[in-house]
């Protein structure tokens, strides 16, 4: 039993009511990277990425690294190197079932941001991967993206979140330790966790 009462059920439905993007919102998608993508990819230091895996499983990562870890190797390919992490691998795993990807870069300052879609491969070219040495240690995978979109998004939706406000820093919420331990039930105290948390933060970036 669905609990909402008015739910849109189709493309006509919904523009009915949303209605139809102006001219200026539709003739914004490019199909490369230009030098005014670039330039943003260059300052952005962190990025969003989306996949779509086996049995229709969705995933949005997190990335980050020094502004311009994306590198532009051409206007149609973008690289991500994969950094170490805990091992899970959903975007790697999804990529190989479906290489349809998302991308949305933030740039820190900025109420834009630059979204990018389209195709990836996970490479381990040495070449490829010695580009993105980062204290002495080359990342085992990087991620080559062939762009088929790139747009700029409007910036309401940063103004609305006050992002980049200093007014909206948050130090109330639990520390990632405590939760851990209470997602997956570890047999540790929170200051355990937190110092596990903070050691692979001083050891394990690269």
């Amino acid at each position: 039993m669905n609990a909402f009462k008015q739910v849109i059920q189709n493309e006509a439905e919904l523009r009915e009511i949303l209605g139809y993007p102006g001219q200026g919102a539709q003739d914004k998608v490019i199909s490369e990277i230009d030098p005014y993508c670039a330039a943003f990819i260059e300052k952005s230091p962190f990025i969003l990425l989306g996949s779509n895996g086996a049995n229709s499983t969705m995933d949005v990562s997190p990335k980050g690294d020094p502004a311009g870890f994306v590198q532009v190797m051409d206007s149609h390919t973008l690289l991500i190197p994969d950094r170490p992490g805990n091992r899970r691998g959903d975007t790697l795993s999804n990529l190989l079932h479906n290489p349809n990807i998302g991308l949305l870069f933030l740039v820190p300052g900025r109420s834009e941001t630059l979204r990018v879609n389209g195709t990836a491969q996970i490479v381990r070219d040495e070449e490829v991967r010695q580009r993105f040495i980062m204290q002495g240690k080359a990342p085992i995978f990087v991620i080559a993206v062939t762009v088929k979109e790139a747009f700029f998004h409007c910036t309401k939706c940063v103004v609305r979140s006050k992002l980049w406000s200093p007014d909206t820093k948050n130090d109330q919420l639990a520390s990632l330790g405590e939760a851990i331990i209470h997602h997956a039930k570890l047999d540790m105290t929170v200051e355990q966790a937190d110092a596990f948390t903070l050691e692979d933060e001083k050891t394990g970036l690269y």
